[in-house]
């Protein structure tokens, strides 16, 4: 059930997010889209409860309104049971707090909120309410407790009926997932982007809301005398961040055998952690635009993660699970993993050679969470092994649960004594017996909250105040899902190990590091031959055929880049022996990552000196964004290869401070150089991808390509934004000796299936018209878009 509730607050708009002064006291309206159900019961409602009482006696005043896709007489009950349920702060009496409550309710009022008339209705109801009280509008915050499918319908009935007026400001806050992978998170953010402004936007992780998550950088700073020195590969063995959790996923298997473990946890919780231990120290913690550069920094930087930098598993209970929730047959099988284990490499001289393991599962003995930094110990001791200065060298994040109980941030005591500048964290000197990562506790110093809160409340106070430094901005979601995607598409197809949960995993999950590759350190387990479904060796071959009368290769994702890569590197190889030079076009998007990957992790014999790489299109934005083809094909393979840096041409998009003006000369400047290096202007190698509407390189529906002539290049207009592109004609392409066609992915099912009947119509099916004139196609189609 969605439930929409407004609670009107007022807000002193620190600085660090937006970069907003205070303002005086005016009314907040936050709408919680959402709001009975599971999160909001159990956290959003206690949050914005601790925000009233924190709030009531600072001259504010409040009204809630709740809504919903319920009719009221129905909804009600619930809304008002989820607000009785409340708990106020142990510093607050009994007697204060009775009063607190009873006012919370008489305040709350239930509105059905379902279509735009009704969202219209709502901010007029707000409206009329300001009025009659006399009331400054201090601005409006959108809580989305929704499924994601939902938020670009939201966000446009916001912006086209409720949003405040008179210079009051809007806060939407996103829950994760923010999108699938990186093509529906760069869709999701462009859905978005059409109704919202990025500062407008407050994706939460709730993770950065955690005390010692949020600790982390300030302690960094607090001790940045004493960790300079050791914060580097010389000094660390290994960074290891490990969510473990004891529960299984029954009740939530519908959303979870869409996402996984990887993407539920990995993609976002402890990403976010690893760029906090590993980024450079901002300069003002307080500056949510200088954390995020830094953090960008750290991604731009991970070396690319593939199958040999994973290990899967899944509980054994849980193909069971998956078939009674989604009342599935007996016969099937879910493949989706439930625990993963991911090494990480920072192609940093920082931190070059140090692994960084990033763990989470469900089922396991524990549920606790940490992150720990294990140095390297360059004392041997002969005789006294008890000695501190023998000991294990760590620090350790604690993030609560365990055998501790309670967030901590704990440091060897042969490391250092660290110091604290913040009020709101204490040493603590007496413990209970424990044993925190073959310590006990007493070779510890350790920090502790001098009051525990929940990461909920902690971010809810932050949206309220208008703090951004703790949220998921745009460019750090697609920095993320960068990192990420390539790995999802190399693991689609493979079998997780299973384990039977809790203590009985024993060694089972136990993993071994060599160089930078991870696996499973006992090699053979025994797996019911039924769990896997009676596939075959033969499901798995590299299959070859004909797709719209040129050849055609098929295979399962990962095996299909591995041939792809090898192609590729055999028309280099070949072209280097006849001519002493490659030139190669690659096209952006999110498609050729795990192609990108596969190169620069397996392929050390390419000849990149001899190789010169173009681009087949560009976005007309500065290619330091995140958006740009260039930034994402240097992210992901240019920097970590060596390539003469002259053999490098990006589009010239950008020149006379103005982008992809005609009368600036970029697409005449770009084909000439390709006149003047490339022999005929004929490459040797052009990789494409297709959209779903079928356009390849920036070449779109409903273009006239045909006006294009004999031009090189050409400046075209997306349907999506950027809108501006720059690209190379179909006469680019089709002078190339070979195309390669990448598809992949079950989203493209239907269009392959539709380009498989229909005729050649460029202005219609654009990817119609790539025909190379002397050379060769090959279409490379994974069995997800070529079957489904």
């Amino acid at each position: 059930m969605l439930v929409c509730v407004v609670l009107l607050l007022v807000t002193l708009c620190t600085q660090g997010g937006n970069g907003e002064d205070a303002q005086t006291p005016g009314h907040v309206s936050v709408v919680i889209v959402g709001g009975t159900g599971d999160l909001a019961k159990k956290y959003l409602w206690q949050g914005f409860f601790q925000l009233y009482v924190n709030h009531v006696s600072s001259g504010n005043t409040f009204s809630f309104y709740g809504g919903g896709l319920t009719p009221a007489d129905k909804a009600k009950p619930v809304f008002f049971e989820i607000l009785k349920a409340v708990n106020c702060p142990k510093d607050v009496s009994q007697e204060r707090c009775a009063l607190l409550k009873e006012q919370f309710l008489r305040l709350s009022e239930y509105q059905q909120l379902k279509t735009i008339e009704e969202y219209q209705g709502l901010s007029k109801h707000i409206e009329q309410q300001l009025q009659q009280e006399g009331l400054t509008e201090a601005g409006r915050l959108f809580y989305l407790s929704v499924p994601a499918f939902a938020y670009a319908d939201i966000a446009e009935k916001i912006n086209s009926s409720c949003r405040p007026t008179s210079g009051a400001w809007l806060r939407v806050v996103l829950e994760k997932p923010f999108g699938h992978d990186f093509r529906s998170a760069q869709v999701l953010a462009s859905q978005l982007g059409s109704s919202l402004k990025d500062e407008e936007m407050y994706r939460i992780d709730h993770y950065l809301g955690k005390q010692v998550v949020a600790k982390i950088l300030p302690f960094r700073i607090e001790n940045k005398k004493f960790l300079d020195p050791i914060w580097n590969k010389h000094h660390i063995e290994r960074v290891e961040i490990v969510l473990k959790e004891t529960l299984d996923v029954k009740g939530r298997i519908p959303f979870y055998d869409q996402y996984g473990v990887i993407r539920d946890v990995l993609q976002n919780h402890l990403t976010e952690v690893m760029t906090l231990l590993t980024m450079r120290l901002p300069m003002n913690l307080s500056s949510s635009e200088e954390v995020l550069q830094n953090k960008l920094r750290i991604f731009s930087s991970i070396l690319p993660i593939g199958k040999n930098q994973a290990v899967i598993g899944q509980y054994q209970e849980y193909t069971t699970q998956v078939q009674q929730e989604l009342n599935k047959t007996k016969d099937h099988i879910s493949i989706i993993p439930t625990f993963a284990a991911v090494l990480a490499h920072i192609d940093e001289a920082q931190f070059e050679g140090v692994p960084i393991l990033l763990i989470s599962g469900k089922k396991l003995d524990e549920r606790v969470g940490y992150a720990r930094i294990v140095f390297k110990n360059d004392i041997f001791c002969l005789q006294n092994h008890n000695s501190v200065h023998c000991k294990p060298k760590q620090i350790v994040f604690y993030f609560g649960h365990g055998s501790l109980q309670y967030p901590a941030i704990l440091v060897s005591k042969n490391l250092f004594k660290p110091v604290s500048k913040d009020s709101e964290w204490k040493e603590v000197t007496e413990h209970k017996d424990v044993s925190i990562q073959g310590l006990p506790i007493s070779d510890y110093y350790v920090q502790i909250p001098t009051e525990q809160r929940e990461a909920y409340s902690e971010l809810i106070s932050y949206i309220f105040a208008g703090r951004k430094d703790s949220f998921i901005s745009t460019e750090n979601l697609l920095a993320s899902w960068g990192m990420w995607t390539p790995l999802l598409s190399s693991i689609a197809s493979s079998f997780p190990r299973i384990y039977p949960g809790g203590a009985d995993n024993g060694d089972l999950l136990n993993v071994r590091l060599i160089g930078k590759e991870i696996s499973y350190n006992s090699e053979v387990v025994i797996i019911n031959n039924d769990r896997m479904g009676g596939t075959s060796a033969n499901a798995f071959q590299v299959m070859q055929g004909q797709f719209r009368g040129a050849d055609m290769v098929s295979a399962w994702a990962e095996e299909l880049v591995e041939r792809l890569a090898a192609d590729l590197q055999g028309a280099a190889e070949k072209a280097v022996l006849e001519s002493g030079v490659f030139h190669l076009a690659l096209s952006g998007g999110a498609t050729p990552l795990a192609l990108f990957h596969r190169l620069a992790l397996h392929h050390f014999s390419f000849p990149w000196r001899d190789t010169h790489v173009w681009m087949v299109d560009e976005r007309c934005v500065p290619v330091t964004e995140f958006e740009s083809n260039f930034q994402n094909l240097h992210d992901h393979l240019l920097q970590h290869v060596r390539i003469p840096y002259h053999n490098i041409h990006p589009m010239p998009v950008q020149l006379n401070e103005r982008l992809c003006v005609e009368e600036d000369g970029g697409r005449l400047l770009y084909e000439k150089e390709i006149r003047k290096l490339v022999n005929g202007s004929s490459f040797h190698f052009v990789l494409l991808g297709v959209g779903y509407d079928s356009h390849t390189a920036s070449l779109f529906p409903g273009s006239k390509t045909d006006k294009h002539g004999e031009s090189l290049v050409a400046l075209t207009e997306s349907p999506v934004k950027p809108h501006q592109r720059m690209s190379l004609t179909f006469s680019a392409i089709n002078r190339a000796h070979e195309v390669a066609l990448l598809v992949m992915g079950k989203g493209k099912h239907e269009l392959i299936t539709q380009l498989s009947r229909v005729k050649d119509n460029p202005e219609k099916w654009p990817v119609t018209g790539v025909k190379p004139s002397d050379g060769r196609l090959v279409w490379y189609l994974d069995y997800d878009a070529l079957l489904g």
